[in-house]
């Protein structure tokens, strides 16, 4: 009977060293945090986009967006209205770029960190907004 016992009890102590080995090399290694940041940026490009893509027009067109990607001339009339409506949208801690056919406001996108991207077409063109955590 003890026979049958011993390999059962190495058994048991292989798994039971196993297994505290791989919990230990987990704390260890650890594992990388989860980059919650380009969900919550992509949130905030998406609601900034679907806000311009509703707000009426200043002078003419259908959307505020609309108006904007016109002419080269509406935007260029548009364009510090856009860039004060979008820094009115977004958190203070959020940069944006907004991106016409015409031009473009806001801060050149920085290389190397998280961004968050939504785009809008119009009947003149799409319109991409990008942000980021400042």
């Amino acid at each position: 009977m003890r026979r049958a016992q011993l390999p059962l009890s190495l058994v048991e102590v292989a798994l039971g060293t196993v297994l505290i080995l791989g919990v230990a090399l987990g704390f260890a290694l650890g594992t990388p945090a989860p980059d919650g940041q380009e969900p919550q940026l992509d949130a905030y490009a998406s609601d900034t986009a679907t806000l311009l893509a509703t707000d009426p027009p200043r002078h003419g067109g259908a959307t505020r967006l609309q108006e904007v990607v016109a002419s080269q001339a509406s935007f260029d009339r548009e364009r510090d209205a856009l860039a004060s409506r979008v820094a009115r949208i977004l958190p203070e801690n959020v940069l944006f770029r907004v991106e016409t056919p015409h031009g473009a406001v806001g801060t050149p996108t920085p290389r190397g960190v998280s961004i968050g991207t939504a785009a809008v077409p119009t009947g003149h063109g799409d319109v991409r907004i990008v942000v980021w955590y400042a």
